[in-house]
Order: structure tokens, then sequence, then C-alpha cells
């Protein structure tokens, strides 16, 4: 792979993960601060500058060796936005809806990247970057799919941990946060062997969905 693909697939997959991984984290921050706590907001993390949310191995190094490598999963993450349950009228209910805001986060902006493909497709399919830009917005779609499914794998750290957390006894999961080190080591051993292919099966069918939609409804078959 040269220079130049390497540049190309940079532009193509890792800038709209990076804006995905924001919006995903803005999105936690922001449910937050409607729910009472503002702790976000006061360390900055309200925001979508990359460098605020930026864990240097999840969000750099490993997403960047994934493309000049060309992994088959392209996988990564950013730092957690804190939150204080202090702040919170109704902790266990309000953690649901902080946790649940990232994925749902993910899922607004593939049913935008899936509208816009179909403005692509219906208005501009004859100019010449046309083709290069339906690509980006594809590899957006599915990039935001793959965030909200990973992240509601009903495991901690994950969002769907702390999701799941809502109809759990408070004991059950107050242990599983206490070995939440565990889930992780086994998050990383089915990102290492590959298992989490399996979300391209959900993630795929997602996106077939979503631009089926789509393009009906600028009446492109």
């Amino acid at each position: 792979m040269d220079i130049a693909e390497i540049g190309a697939k940079i532009g193509i997959y890792f800038i709209p993960f990076l804006f995905a991984l924001c919006f995903h984290e803005y999105a936690h921050g922001w449910v937050a601060r409607l729910r009472g706590d503002n702790t976000a907001e006061q360390m900055g993390r309200l925001s979508m500058n990359p460098l605020v949310h930026m864990d240097m191995v999840g969000t750099l190094i490993l997403p960047l060796v994934s493309i000049v490598l060309a992994t088959p999963i392209f996988f990564g993450w950013a730092k957690p936005v804190p939150v204080n349950t202090r702040n919170l009228k109704n902790p266990r209910v309000d953690m649901f809806w902080i946790a649940l805001a990232g994925p749902l986060s993910n899922i607004l902006l593939a049913i935008v990247g899936a509208v816009l493909i179909g403005v692509v497709a219906k208005y501009f399919g004859g100019v010449v970057y046309a083709k290069g830009m339906i690509e980006i917005l594809k590899a957006f779609l599915l990039t935001n799919l793959f965030l909200a499914f990973f992240n509601m794998i009903p495991l901690h750290p994950l969002d769907g941990g702390k999701v799941l957390a809502r109809f759990l006894p408070a004991q059950i999961n107050y242990k599983l946060e206490q070995n939440e080190h565990i889930t992780s080591m086994v998050l990383m051993g089915l990102v290492l062997t590959g298992a989490l292919r399996i979300l391209a099966v959900p993630v795929f069918w997602s996106a077939q969905s979503l631009l089926t939609l789509a393009l009906g409804g600028f009446g492109i078959s």
C-alpha cells in the first residue's frame, strides 16, 4: 500500500470514525448535563474537538495501524466522558439514558449518512466526485452502525453494560462493575481473535435497510 492509498483510506475511514467517536462522547456529556451533571462540560469534554476525547492507543494508534495493515476489523475507542452520579436525581435511570445516548447518537448519524447518500445519488449523480462522496458516506454509515452495535454489547465498561444495569439487581450490577477489568480483557480477546466479525451481520443488514429506505424515499430503486 503506497502513501497515496494510505492517505485515501485515512480520508475514507479514519476521519468519519473520528467524527463518530466525538459525536458519541458528546452525546453522553450532553444527556448527562440534561440529567443534572455538568462534569463533562466543566472538564471541557462537552465538545466536538477530537483532542479532548482522544485516547492515544484507541483513537489514534490502533485505528491507523488497522488502516495501514488493512486488517479485517477497523476498531478503536475514545476516553469515556466523566459522569458524577452524585449530581443525578435518579442515578439508576439517569445512567441508563446517559449510556444509551452514545449508541443512539451513532444510529442518528447512520440515518443522516443514508439520507445524504440518497441526496447525492438523486441530485449529484453526474458530478465527477459523486462516486467518491458516496463511498465516504457508506464508510460513515457502516462505522456508526458498528460503533452502535459494539457499544451495546451488554458488558462493562461498554454502554451496553450500563444500559443492562437498569434492569439488574443493584448487588449483581455492583459485582459486574467491580470485575469490569475481566470483561475488558474478554472484549479485547474478542477483538484480537476476530470474533467481533459476527457484528458484521446486524451492521450490514441495518446498513442495507437504511439505504433501501433512503434511496426509496428519493425514488431510486
